[in-house]
């Protein structure tokens, strides 16, 4: 392709997917390549804090399938900020789908620790369900409305037989059991309920082989490397965009004019916007003269955006199992199969599902990370921090029976509050396709003499790995390929 190309190209933030645009953008030889990000730091979504002396993880946690196959776990192993469990063959090579082998310890709201053994069957019965959701729209007649009505039908369906010689208490706790990991897949998808996935759409998210691994070091190590590796100053920080002007056809040289919110105008060739689909969904109507065509629009409409938060908390000594890696709750008073609170303002911890076990650090704190979703998240964060200390301790007391024991320090995320984000990331809600995607990563101008004046990426473009960093990267990279497929065209066309 033709070195040094004048082509002005603004990204529009500095999450994953707009630095990994950048990087391929530069590296190809474009010259006017400029990243303009709302706030004062890099890395969007992905955001690396301290509780204590502990590392915790504010944004993306995980790499999802540490494979080959997947670009950010291949990026962290050149750039050493993985520990050599995660770079094992072995470790690349298992297909977990969505379910590490973690070592759990189950506690029931009654105040006792239960055998892993005897919750067994509610496992396997609910993996069993979320691997196999019937996967085409014409599901036979007794058709169910989402992935949530068709897991609480087919569970009552099934234990009718497979646990009929259990006892009243042991099936209740199983129930109990199967609606803990219900709220759990909530978090996964970022969701207030699995009555809002579609059925057919859930079966579209791709797994990679590999058991989730995380960064010892943080995961903005990861940016902080692909930074490093970009022209100096290409970042502008506290730069909020207010408008994107599009088909400018006034300008003559430059369609796009994009209009920051202290006045600044840059005049580009195209724009790549990286924004969260949370924000598009709020600012979509402002941020884009003309508006954006109608199916982009119902695609933005149609697909769900949720919100995910973790509660950290730090306690003075364990009260957990030494080889514990998840804490699971079990509510013995829910056996209706339910992942919704009936009471956000009295009840709204009970959709903590489970609490993570972080290794331990240096310094020898112990601290947890608590998994909440959907409204219940939403309520948490409005919540003074006083309030939810309260909550947790009372949560805690409630399921080990010991009242002695109280957490140290506590920090919780507050993704739907965050004006940029307004939440942590997408799914396909009921009624949504792979079409709506596409539809989403379709560039602006449809027909028109200046084509891919606006491009989209981020992880809700991605068909088959949405909600993901790796989704997100590689939405970054397309993007880019995209422009730069462009000019090596229309230069060897000349």
């Amino acid at each position: 392709m033709a070195q040094n190309v004048e082509a002005k190209v603004v990204i529009i933030g500095s999450g994953i997917s707009g630095i990994a645009a950048a990087h391929k953008l530069v590296k190809a030889g474009f010259q006017n390549v400029r990243i303009l990000e709302a706030t004062a730091r890099s890395g969007g979504r992905i955001k690396t804090g301290k509780l204590g002396n502990t590392m915790i993880e504010i944004g993306a946690a995980f790499v999802h399938g540490p494979s080959e196959k997947n670009p950010v776990f291949c990026l962290a192993r050149d750039y050493n900020c993985l520990d050599p469990k995660a770079l094992t063959p072995e470790n690349q090579a298992v297909q977990v789908e969505e379910y590490p082998p973690l070592v759990p310890n189950w506690f029931s709201s009654s105040g006792q620790k239960l055998n892993p053994e005897c919750m067994e069957p509610a496992l396997e019965l609910f993996h069993e369900l979320i691997e196999n959701t019937p996967q085409s729209k014409n599901h036979k007649k007794r058709s169910w409305h989402s992935v949530g009505d068709f897991i609480r039908s087919e569970v009552r369906r099934r234990t009718e037989k497979r646990w009929k010689g259990k006892d009243k208490n042991t099936r209740r706790l199983l129930l109990g059991a199967i609606n803990t990991m219900l709220k759990e897949e909530c978090c996964s998808s970022a969701t207030s309920s699995m009555e809002v996935l579609d059925l057919a759409g859930f079966s579209v998210y791709e797994h990679l082989k590999g058991v989730d691994c995380t960064f010892p070091s943080g995961f903005e190590g990861l940016i902080d490397n692909l930074i490093s590796e970009l022209p100096t100053n290409i970042v502008t920080y506290n730069r909020p965009v207010r408008c994107v002007h599009w088909n400018n056809r006034e300008s003559g040289v430059n369609p796009v004019m994009v209009v920051c919110d202290d006045g600044e105008e840059i005049v580009a060739d195209h724009v790549i916007v990286t924004v969260s689909l949370g924000y598009l969904k709020k600012h979509h109507s402002t941020l884009f003269s003309p508006p954006l065509p109608t199916l982009k629009l119902q695609s933005i409409h149609k697909l769900g955006f949720g919100t995910c938060d973790k509660i950290h908390v730090e306690f003075n000594s364990p009260w957990w199992d030494a080889d514990c890696e998840i804490i699971y709750l079990v509510w013995d008073d829910e056996d209706k199969i339910s992942d919704q609170v009936s009471d956000l303002h009295k009840h709204w911890m009970r959709k903590i599902s489970s609490f993570s076990v972080l290794k331990p650090s240096e310094s020898g704190s112990h601290v947890l990370c608590g998994w909440i979703s959907g409204y219940e998240a939403e309520y948490m964060e409005k919540l003074p921090e006083d309030e939810i200390r309260r909550c947790i301790t009372e949560l805690i007391h409630t399921f080990t029976g010991d009242r002695t024991i109280t957490p140290k320090r506590i920090m919780c995320t507050q993704w739907f509050h965050d004006p940029w984000t307004l939440g942590s990331y997408s799914h396909l809600a009921v009624g949504c396709s792979v079409q709506n995607i596409k539809n989403m990563m379709e560039p602006l101008p449809k027909r028109g003499e200046q084509p891919l004046q606006v491009l989209f990426a981020g992880e809700a473009t991605h068909s088959c790995y949405y909600s993901t960093v790796h989704g997100a990267l590689l939405t970054g990279w397309r993007e880019a390929d995209r422009l730069i497929s462009h000019y090596s065209s229309s230069s060897s066309s000349h």
